[in-house]
């Protein structure tokens, strides 16, 4: 069944719309004070994400708050890692940390795709209820991060801001690498089938740090697994198209390769010209994005001149989709009323140029 507003679907889809859509990367987060009442009443990120009925909850948030065309599984990319058994755990100051980094070959050997229902069946039950709730409004997008997104944090042990242990380790013993990239596709590609099933009615692939590669390197170590996700998903589900957005940080330099893998919907973050980049893809796939997320820090008439600014880049829709997002998640110091002056103007802006 079509949501009843389905205008994020139909704009993946490259049909007509009658405004540009829009959702939000962590949209539901820290900036927003009803989830931080959420979080604290769970007392952690992960019993938060390990609840289906509180993950509903703060997935509904800021589709509520703020009329969004799209809501997004509240959920954290290495729920796939730590359901191999890597013991994840999230640290005050650090961020996420790994009590078993995959560093050694018998780490990679002993690496393994988890049973989705057994291992990650909180996430699925929450999409489950996230669709009950949502009672068709708006559709639900699911999510996984990629095959080398996820190596990244597993081989490192967490964070990092050279990658360099990865990358050690995909110059000096690149079969290790491979390994790993091979079975964390076929657990991204199990997994996110199984959101599918739950009721995901769109997939993004969230590759934030391909972008840290070297060209050459980006394309076999993180676009070929992406590509084999692709080529692995359930592309429709209840009689409907299941839609799939690619979103590689720092991707802007393989636009024509990454249309080029089966995806709908291509990702942008904010360094990339839009009007380039459609032309480069010509119009082959749906583009999403893309404003500086710092925007959203300026004042009123800032918000509103560079939210146009973005519509315009896009230019008219013609045989194109566009998906208003920003070009990579919230600050969690974002002012909600700055969220809010964006919608308006992104609905507002748009429908002028639709109708135009």
């Amino acid at each position: 069944m079509k949501p009843i507003n389905d205008t994020f679907l139909r704009a993946l889809k490259r049909e007509h719309t009658d405004y540009t859509p829009l959702w939000l990367m962590r949209q539901a987060g820290r900036y927003l004070p009803e989830y931080n009442a959420t979080r604290a009443r769970l007392g952690s990120f992960l019993a938060l994400a390990k609840c289906p009925e509180a993950a509903c909850e703060v997935t509904l948030q800021p589709v509520d708050r703020y009329g969004l065309d799209a809501a997004i599984l509240f959920s954290d990319i290495l729920t796939v890692p730590d359901a191999m058994g890597l013991g994840l755990n999230f640290v005050a100051g650090e961020g996420p940390v790994f009590a078993k980094p995959v560093q050694s070959e018998e780490a990679v050997n002993a690496l393994y795709v988890p049973d989705i229902e057994d291992s990650l069946g909180y996430v699925t039950e929450a999409v489950r209820v996230i669709r009950r709730e949502l009672n068709n409004r708006v559709p639900l997008i699911g999510f996984s991060g990629s095959p080398f997104t996820l190596a990244c944090y597993m081989v490192e042990g967490g964070s990092s801001k050279d990658f360099a242990t990865i990358k050690k380790m995909m110059y000096s013993r690149p079969d290790l690498l491979h390994r790993i990239l091979d079975v964390n596709a076929r657990a991204v590609t199990a997994y996110l089938n199984a959101q599918i099933q739950a009721g995901a009615q769109a997939v993004q692939i969230f590759d934030t740090w391909g972008g840290a590669l070297a060209d050459g390197y980006f394309e076999e170590f993180s676009l070929k697994y992406m590509k084999q996700i692709v080529d692995g998903l359930i592309r429709e589900n209840d009689g409907e198209k299941v839609p799939v957005i690619l979103f590689t940080k720092g991707g802007g330099l393989w636009l024509k390769e990454m249309a080029a893998t089966g995806a709908d919907c291509i990702g942008l973050d904010w360094t990339v010209n839009l009007t380039k980049a459609r032309a480069c893809v010509q119009d082959t796939v749906a583009l999403q994005g893309n404003l500086d997320p710092a925007v959203l820090f300026a004042d009123e008439t800032s918000i509103r001149r560079e939210a146009r600014r973005v519509i315009d880049s896009f230019g008219k829709v013609g045989n194109g989709g566009h998906v208003f997002n920003l070009g990579h998640g919230i600050n969690q110091h974002t002012d909600p009323e700055a969220v809010r002056i964006l919608v308006d103007e992104v609905h507002n802006y748009s429908r002028q140029m639709h109708a135009a």
